[in-house]
């Protein structure tokens, strides 16, 4: 009937308005690991240091190379990766902590997020199928190797948790770009250095097809006008993103 322990692992950028709530739903975890961004310059370093004593400053480079240096350093059986800007619901927390001790369990869990765009629960545009793997045996994770959207891979069983983690995404249009042009900056340098090219039909159908999935098939028409706002943002960020890979060919053939 040993117990088995938990770290929360948080990356600690500019959230200091959001981060309370996140780490108050993880209180009952063994251990907040909270790695802070050295460029972080609204006090989030200090509203970590409320909640937990362990806080350290590494340099950043991108998310999945932070994670990947924290989580050799994680002594616990189990980590749960959550951002600042997410947290746990209370039937998310006793879901982890049954799965934690029950003698059957897989060594990896996609768990389910609700995601809010401008202030608005999104419950549409394929937001409310997303799954994330997010929580895993320690010595069983680590995270590709890429600049974005990277996730874990689990070497081992597993599940899928759909009691949900709520995640306060974009409350601004300022947010909402600045996390773009980083974002499509990045993809666009994954694909380049792979030997990708931007082909007509990536700056063209790519982008319109992005819209039709999001807007029609996952009907994020019912989202009303932030779920039309939200689909051409998406589809927007896909032609900018091979818009960047075609400059960067260009650049590099002059």
């Amino acid at each position: 009937n040993r117990m088995s322990t938990l770290t929360v692992l948080t990356l600690i950028p500019n959230a200091g308005d959001r981060l309370p709530r996140c780490l108050e739903s993880v209180q009952w975890a063994d251990d907040l690991f909270c790695v802070v961004d050295p460029k972080t310059s609204d006090g989030s370093d200090e509203v970590a240091r409320k909640y937990s004593n362990h806080v350290v400053v590494h340099e950043y480079v991108n998310a999945a190379a932070q994670r990947n240096w924290a989580i050799p350093q994680i002594t616990t059986e189990w980590t749960l990766v959550l951002d600042a800007d997410e947290w746990v619901s209370p039937e998310l927390a006793d879901k982890i902590r049954a799965i934690m001790n029950a003698p059957d369990s897989c060594d990896g869990y996609d768990i389910r997020r609700f995601s809010y765009f401008l202030g608005k629960l999104i419950k549409h545009c394929g937001w409310d199928r997303d799954y994330n793997v997010r929580l895993f045996r320690t010595k069983k994770g680590r995270y590709l190797d890429k600049r974005v959207h990277s996730k874990v891979v689990v070497d081992g069983t597993m599940g899928r948790i759909d009691e949900v983690m709520y995640h306060d995404t974009y409350r601004t249009f300022e947010e909402y770009f600045t996390t773009f042009q980083r974002f499509t900056s990045w993809g666009a340098q994954d694909l380049f250095e792979k030997g990708r090219k931007a082909r007509w039909i990536d700056l063209t159908l790519r982008p319109v097809t992005r819209f039709i999935k999001m807007y029609f098939l996952r009907q994020g028409f019912r989202d009303g006008r932030h779920g039309l706002v939200l689909c051409m943002l998406a589809a927007f960020s896909v032609f900018t993103k091979y818009a960047k890979v075609w400059n960067f060919w260009r650049l590099k053939e002059e």
